[in-house]
């Protein structure tokens, strides 16, 4: 594919693999927030020091992270160290438990964005890359409303790729077929 084993993996494994888990998909949000103005290839080399960083993703941790806490993480040369998006990352978690205390499942909304289910894009070879969507623009303005941080359309359309909202392998990729039939 490109030459790189660590991309390569995540492409033959993990990306546009169905994910329902919500405190998976929120930790993907956030990777992807953090990967804005990068290269992918640079979050996935740093994802594991992410996961130590962030108290593996735990929504709960995150969201009682302090001055202290920030200043650690600002310090810390294993992630991306963007005082924008640390801020982001914990914002994020507390607003991810203020849907939890409301009783708003966070798989549940953001899957409602395509009907429940992966759209099948059905890309062939050699056609343009999708950069977003209608669905990504309407997830990125109500995670906006919500309070959510990096979450423009197009960041959000990676998050749909990753997670197997959408499933933008190529029709020749030998993952198309796959994925398709994981739809539920």
């Amino acid at each position: 594919m490109n030459g790189n084993a660590l991309y390569e993996a995540y492409h033959d494994e993990e990306w546009g693999v169905p994910e329902y888990d919500s405190r998976a998909l929120w930790e993907k949000l956030v990777l992807d927030g953090f990967q804005a103005g990068l290269s992918w290839i640079t979050i996935l080399k740093k994802r594991e020091a992410f996961r130590a960083a962030f108290a593996d993703f735990d929504p709960v941790k995150v969201a009682a992270f302090g001055p202290k806490d920030r200043a650690r993480l600002m310090n810390d040369a294993g992630i991306i160290r963007s005082n924008a998006k640390i801020d982001a990352a914990i914002s994020g978690a507390r607003l991810y438990l203020d849907m939890q205390e409301r009783g708003e499942d966070f798989s549940q909304f953001l899957w409602s964005f395509v009907g429940g289910k992966p759209i099948q894009a059905n890309s062939k070879p050699g056609s343009p890359a999708t950069v977003d969507s209608p669905e990504s623009v309407a997830m990125s303005k109500a995670l906006k409303k919500k309070g959510f941080k990096f979450v423009g359309p197009v960041i959000v359309y990676a998050f749909m790729q990753a997670v197997g909202m959408v499933n933008d392998h190529r029709t020749s990729c030998f993952r198309h077929a796959p994925i398709k039939a994981m739809r539920r």
